[in-house]
């Protein structure tokens, strides 16, 4: 069913609220007013003052608590991914081809279904920015599986710009705002562009068709990392997780994509809010691809690589179940604003890989929530697993909802606690060696993927597409020697693209140092 002949219940929330909740109710049977702690409320509309035209009084507590709230009702916006909206659903386990890799329960038995919230984001924009921008689209799934939570953070891309998570803060400033005048800058973004060009097989995925998605519901997730899973065994091999959508993939031109900023700039969010309200349940089929250790030795790329994919030829998708969202949020803040999610949130049977990437995102969201959210972000109800928790060593700070402990030791070891380690939970023993030292990863084959995808994935037409959107933000940068060391870097992709590119931006060939 199309969206724009869906019904338009996002419109009709309050309308459709009162319908629900009121019905036939006689006004006096409705629920009274209070305050926080519970105190009726008799006059919800006036302040309390000295005569009709006096000063107002400090005992009125029900005005003070009022602006106070008010005062403190938004949050910290994310840093990266602050536009966004989400929902919650399932996971139907459709094979039990992942039982021989891992312990992870979720996926033990075809049939079972593990309940999860998903939000999707753009990444550069603030909280009020348009849903049609072109950029990355956020893909995070949270699984509330028997034993924890694990969180599948990704993209709608496969890659990502960059493979060394200390040059991450730089990248995200080339897309925010230019510190002294505060607007976007081409400069900068291509100049960190052509200054690394690890960064071109993103970009050129970003700058293709697929970078403005038509909806959330119409394109595809990926974990993007590499993961390890691991059997009871303790035998271990890496994985990559995919999401693929089955509405089928649409995107958005360029002039449309203008257009919905302008109209309609929360076009992706009402979307989604429509299609669930409507039944109209978007769903993704999930699939892995699987690596062996000794597969991964041999590799001709560094499988770690967050800047390449894996063949599907040589590890072909492995479908193992369905994800289906079926239910909107009751309240946005609550459920989408507060929900938070973390690489670190893993389960028995699926760890971490050595990809940098991930290690650096291991500890950077967490941090980023007890920052936004407080110490005890995972309290809240949206975050908190499903299963029992017991970690009487994690204590006190602000937003504590639990029984914070109890009167359980709040250290380790001791002798009267009586709790015991899990040993299903152990990791799997891997050996590492190397040199420490700062590893140069820049010049690590940067072009031979995209020139694959130039020449065999985008058809003539997308590759003019592709051509006319970059040399139309390239055409904003005012500095030579930038826009000259961009093209270059995608003339080493392929002759034809910088040939294609030098011809919409009127520009030949000069020397690098020009215009410094």
């Amino acid at each position: 069913m199309a969206s724009q002949q869906v019904k338009d219940v996002a419109a009709d929330q309050l309308k459709c609220f009162k319908d629900l909740n009121l019905g036939a109710k006689c006004q006096q049977n409705a629920p009274k007013y209070t305050t926080v702690t519970g105190k009726g409320i008799a006059d919800k509309g006036n302040s309390l003052s000295v005569g009709p035209r006096g000063p107002l009084l400090l005992q009125d507590v029900q005005f003070l608590e009022e602006l106070a709230q008010f005062d403190r009702e938004r949050i910290p916006e994310r840093v990266v991914h602050a536009k966004g909206a989400g929902a919650f659903g399932y996971l139907e386990v459709t094979s039990d081809a992942l039982s021989k890799f891992t312990k992870a329960k979720l996926f033990s038995t075809v049939g079972k279904r593990t309940p999860l919230a998903i939000r999707f984001s753009t990444v550069g924009g603030e909280a009020g920015s348009a849903d049609t921008v072109r950029d990355p689209r956020g893909f995070a799934v949270k699984f509330y599986t028997e034993d924890g939570n694990w969180d599948l953070v990704g993209n709608n891309t496969p890659i990502f710009f960059i493979r060394d998570p200390i040059l991450f803060p730089s990248f995200i400033h080339t897309q925010k705002r230019n510190p002294q005048t505060h607007l976007k800058d081409a400069n900068m973004t291509w100049d960190f562009f052509s200054l690394r060009p690890e960064t071109t097989h993103q970009v050129c995925f970003l700058y293709s068709d697929r970078g403005i998605p038509a909806s959330y519901r119409e394109m595809n997730g990926y974990g993007s990392h590499t993961f390890k899973l691991v059997n009871e065994a303790g035998e271990a091999v890496y994985t990559k997780f995919h999401l693929k959508t089955k509405q089928g993939i649409r995107c958005h031109d360029v002039a449309t994509a203008g257009r919905l900023a302008g109209d309609d700039p929360d076009h992706t969010t009402r979307d989604l809010f429509n299609a669930i309200a409507n039944k109209n349940y978007p769903k993704w089929a999930m699939y892995v691809q699987i690596m062996t250790f000794e597969q991964a030795e041999k590799f001709k790329y560094n499988p770690f690589d967050l800047t390449k994919v894996w063949s599907h030829k040589d590890f072909p998708l492995i479908e193992v179940g369905e994800v289906v969202l079926d239910r909107n949020a009751e309240n946005y803040f609550a459920e989408i604003e507060q929900l938070a999610f973390s690489p670190a949130n893993m389960i028995a049977g699926i760890e971490p890989s050595p990809d940098k990437m991930l290690q650096g995102r291991l500890f950077s969201y967490s941090d980023t929530h007890r920052h936004r959210l407080g110490a005890n972000f995972h309290q809240i109800p949206v975050n908190r697993p499903r299963c029992p928790v017991m970690h009487p060593t994690l204590r006190d700070g602000p937003g504590c909802f639990t029984d914070n402990g109890g009167a359980l030791p709040n250290y380790y070891p001791n002798s009267f606690a009586g709790l015991v380690g899990d040993s299903s939970c152990k990791e799997a023993c891997q050996k590492v060696a190397g040199d420490v030292q700062r590893h140069d990863s820049a010049n690590d084959d940067n072009f031979e993927q995209v020139t694959s995808f130039w020449t065999n994935v985008l058809s003539p037409e997308e590759r003019d597409r592709l051509v006319a959107n970059i040399a139309g933000h390239l055409a904003q940068v005012t500095v030579p020697a930038i826009v000259e060391r961009s093209v270059a870097n995608f003339e080493k992709v392929h002759v034809d693209f910088g040939a294609k590119l030098r011809l919409a931006l009127n520009l030949v060939k000069v020397s690098a140092s020009a215009g410094r």
